[in-house]
């Protein structure tokens, strides 16, 4: 068995509630939905199609797009058969923004996207068994058409004073850019893929984000006008944090799913520095532990909040669901090492220049003394207090001490060519050596 398989075989939905409904309803996933009632009985009767819709806007997804993922291994936890749809068609022309057009992305680029969007939904769904995955693109279906059938077809289905009154396209009216027509059908096209399954797989059940549930609602009218059936949706919340930011912002900057965009290291970060305020709503969404565990964390925030157990319990969890658990060994004999913990010579490449990354640092070329490296790197504001801080034996290199203030980083690099420049047990700096 594979590392994937076996990861996927070790996912359990919690046995301790009466169906997947209510245990998506303790999750905090249920934001608003159709009919409640009608979904329950839905959920826990026979295996039924469901899929959720994701956008080739970028090379990866990122943490809003996990809680679809997760929503959707739930789900297939439950017995029902999962499709992950890539957006091959509405990725060419983009939801509407609330504030301005979208940059219109080329054919080979989107494409491309596609691919990479493919790799990443199939690592969280399985495709063995009664209920396997499927992966769809609407594109194949969405590029035979010609406009004048998808006028004729679809179009005379749709009500141009009800897609007016959709959130996104209502406050795209009222701005100084108004919206393009392209971006105003992006409603149509995206009910012409749950028309679309639900025929071809007779798909009862899409989710999605709320932000996105004038898109979902244009899928469930399209299928009740065009085949006079009922089918639902499910908007998960958006997810901020207890302060009211933006959830999943680092610095202006989104947290990827890809290694690439987001190292593992940097991604453990995040999630060990989660608010005391944030971290149990983060632990029902973001994984698979069952309440019984999560209320013994609950209780931990609020006994020991200093010993931070539920952070680390949540790093841990999400890196593994998302890079491995080698990612999190890593991450955390990195961070160990960092500290004086750990060998920091053992670390890979990769690891320690993700672990820099997230530091001060400073060029140090042949010579330069440790002394002008605390002041090159903010750890220290002059040489006179760098050299007080080295005479009181608080200034480690590479977590050995540094005796003198003449002391160069000559030869002290490590893989990739870096150093840890360490004032006390907690002020870090990287150092590039020349």
């Amino acid at each position: 068995m594979s590392a994937h398989s076996a990861a996927l075989a070790a996912q359990r939905n919690d046995a301790s509630f009466e169906d997947v409904w209510e245990e998506l309803l303790w999750r905090g996933l249920v934001h608003v939905s159709t009919d409640p009632g009608e979904l329950k009985k839905l959920l826990a009767g026979p295996p039924i199609v469901y899929y959720c819709g994701f956008d080739p806007t970028a090379v990866s997804l990122h943490l809003g797009n996990l809680v679809q993922l997760l929503t959707l291994r739930r789900l297939q936890l439950a017995g029902h058969r999962p499709l992950g749809l890539v957006g091959g068609s509405t990725g060419l022309i983009g939801d509407p923004k609330p504030t301005a057009e979208r940059t219109l992305n080329d054919r080979d680029t989107v494409a491309a996207w596609v691919d990479a969007l493919r790799a990443q939904i199939e690592r969280f769904l399985s495709f063995e068994g009664d209920n396997a995955a499927r992966i769809v693109n609407n594109l194949d279906w969405t590029a035979p058409m010609s406009a004048i059938d998808f006028l004729r077809d679809i179009g005379k289905h749709y009500r141009v004073g009800t897609m007016l009154k959709k959130d996104a396209v209502a406050a795209r009216l009222n701005s100084e850019s108004g919206i393009s027509y392209t971006e105003f059908s992006y409603q149509i096209l995206q009910g012409l893929d749950f028309l679309h399954l639900y025929r071809e797989y007779g798909c009862l059940l899409q989710t999605g984000g709320s932000d996105q549930w004038g898109n979902l609602t244009s899928g469930t009218d399209l299928v009740h006008r065009a085949e006079g059936a009922s089918v639902h949706a499910i908007g998960t919340p958006l997810i901020t944090n207890s302060d009211g930011t933006k959830f999943g912002k680092s610095e202006g900057n989104a947290v990827w799913l890809d290694a690439e965009l987001t190292s593992p290291y940097a991604f453990y970060q995040f999630w060990l520095n989660t608010d005391d305020g944030d971290v149990v709503d983060r632990l029902k969404v973001f994984t698979f532990l069952d309440r019984a565990a999560i209320s013994e964390l609950e209780a931990a925030v609020a006994s020991e909040p200093f010993k931070r157990e539920a952070q680390r319990v949540l790093a841990r969890e999400v890196t593994a669901l998302v890079h491995g658990p080698e990612a999190v060994d890593a991450a955390i004999a990195a961070s160990e090492a960092l500290f004086g913990q750990g060998d920091l010579a053992g670390l890979d490449a990769a690891t320690l220049a993700a672990a820099v990354a997230e530091l001060p640092s400073a060029e140090a070329p042949a010579g330069r003394t440790v002394a002008q490296l605390l002041v090159d790197t903010g750890l220290t504001a002059s040489l006179g207090e760098a050299r007080r801080a080295i005479d009181q034996g608080g200034v480690y290199l590479n977590n050995v001490r540094v005796d003198s203030a003449e002391q160069t980083a000559d030869g002290a690099a490590l893989a990739g060519g870096l150093a840890v420049l360490r004032r006390g047990k907690k002020t870090l700096a990287g150092i590039r050596l020349g």
